[in-house]
């Protein structure tokens, strides 16, 4: 893993890195090793396993991804470890049995729109990609808080993931690192920071029948990750809510939650 740069190299994922190591309000550092984020995991190899598991004591994952993507893609070697718990917190609204009425649009297919939301080349192209992101939190409000509870667990190193790594996981790596008390400057570096990988995690997607058709359709530029996509998503939860602990907190955020996330990022 890299000092500065928090990524954790892998062979069989590709925006793989530690919240810890960013500045926070009251002049210390989120801790390391403790949450990390990363794309999809079904292509880790054994030594992949081995360093998460063995090296970095990985116990928990969240998977973000919709209940059509896992059934697509499948869950990934990491459900066969015995020391590692999952928790399959989908943040589209479920609407049956096998399937999620905000990802699917027919039987075997995903609306990428959805899963990996891209910026059209239109005036309000903030809007519209944090739209999505307040949908997450619409829809399933009760997904997102139990994601972060789940990350905030204190028997081994958590693990958070969607497909690239970027919407989803942006969203509950912002909402983790701002109730650790994270400076806003450091959420939106570790947003934008999936920028420096983009175009492997496209390559790693594209080798999927799940999600190439929806990314062959755009120019790469279309998916990056910019600063004020979450810039102005947080700004509406500020606005709104009087920031993202009000929110967290209008939906069941107790103040036990917060200590124990902040006891896993703080010294």
């Amino acid at each position: 893993m890299s000092e500065m740069m928090r990524w954790i190299d892998l062979e069989g994922a590709v925006n793989a890195r530690d919240l810890g190591g960013l500045p926070t309000r009251d002049g210390g550092v989120t801790r390391r090793g403790r949450i990390l984020r990363a794309d999809n995991l079904q292509g880790l190899t054994p030594r992949d396993v081995d360093l998460l598991v063995g090296e970095l004591k990985l116990r928990h994952v969240v998977d973000l991804r919709s209940n059509a993507e896992v059934s697509l893609e499948g869950p990934g070697p990491l459900t066969l470890v015995p020391e590692v718990r999952h928790h399959h917190l989908t943040l589209f609204a479920e609407g049956g049995r096998h399937t999620d009425v905000e990802a699917d649009t027919a039987p075997g297919t995903i609306d990428g729109d959805r899963v990996l939301p891209w910026a059209e080349r239109v005036l309000d192209e903030e809007l519209r990609v944090t739209g999505f992101y307040f949908g997450y939190l619409r829809d399933r409000p009760s997904a997102v808080v139990s994601a972060l509870r789940a990350m905030a667990l204190d028997d081994g190193a958590a693990l958070v993931h969607c497909a690239a790594g970027k919407d989803r996981t942006g969203v509950l790596s912002a909402l983790a690192l701002e109730v650790a008390g994270a400076t806003r400057e450091a959420i939106v570096e570790d947003y934008v920071a999936t920028g420096e990988r983009l175009e492997l995690v496209l390559e790693r997607l594209r080798g999927s029948d799940t999600y190439r058709g929806d990314l062959d359709s755009r120019p790469a530029d279309d998916h990056k990750p910019r600063a004020k996509y979450i810039e102005q998503f947080l700004g509406v939860l500020d606005d709104r809510f009087g920031g993202p602990m009000g929110w967290l907190t209008q939906h069941g955020w107790t103040t036990t939650d917060t200590e124990s996330l902040r006891s896993r990022l703080r010294d």
